[in-house]
């Protein structure tokens, strides 16, 4: 399913204004993978908000209008418990972080240095930063596991985490019932749900804390 999770990650991103850039289309399983498929996504925002940075470690849909450029990788652990032993063991998981992963990616954003290069005024002359985003169902939602699990994140080189709450939430709010989306398959299903009453405005006060 891992496919599935990344196309909804990509239409949260492409919905929010960024262009996507989703370097496989398979699963890697029976190997190791190549430094090329570490990163699930690249995404590109031409017209970040001109605020300083984000808000805190877990990303919300607010903080997304100001990053310009992110690599993302995709977690989908929805039926897993998260705690911080997941990434103690699972070593793996930071595999996008390694310096060449990095460089790697950086190559796909020349473009945007050229761009800046050409005098956008808003925008600095030197090409900003890139941010490793990891995409999880969620964070523990107490202490100690919480702040464990976010120092060990930070301390590995992960900028921010998305959680799946967020990502579902912003998707469904933004869903217009008068609106056909026949190239997504995702979004028209939501579209359809709202129709008929399937997915309502108390379900989506559930992620309130989360919105944009």
């Amino acid at each position: 399913m891992s496919g599935f999770d990344e196309n909804i990650v990509r239409e949260y991103f492409e919905l929010n204004g960024f262009f996507v850039r989703q370097l496989r289309k398979y699963a890697v399983q029976s190997r190791k993978k190549r430094t090329d498929e570490e990163i699930d996504l690249v995404v590109y925002n031409p017209q970040p908000k001109a605020v300083e940075g984000v808000s805190g470690f877990q990303l919300f849909s607010r903080d997304i209008e100001r990053i310009q450029r992110a690599v993302v990788v995709v977690k989908g652990w929805h039926t897993s418990r998260f705690t911080p032993s997941m990434l103690k063991s699972g070593r793996r998981i930071f595999d996008f972080l390694k310096t060449d992963v990095i460089q790697q990616a950086g190559e796909l954003f020349d473009f945007a240095a050229d761009e800046q290069a050409d005098g956008d005024e808003g925008l600095s002359n030197s090409p900003p930063g890139i941010m490793k985003i990891l995409v999880l169902p969620s964070l523990p939602a107490s202490d100690p596991h919480r702040s464990e699990s976010i120092s060990m994140l930070r301390e590995r080189g992960v900028d921010g985490i998305l959680s799946f709450g967020t990502i579902l939430e912003n998707l469904i709010r933004r869903v217009e019932v008068n609106r056909s989306y026949q190239k997504s398959e995702l979004l028209q299903l939501m579209r359809i749900l709202k129709i008929y009453d399937l997915v309502k405005d108390p379900q989506m006060q559930l992620f309130a804390n989360e919105s944009s």
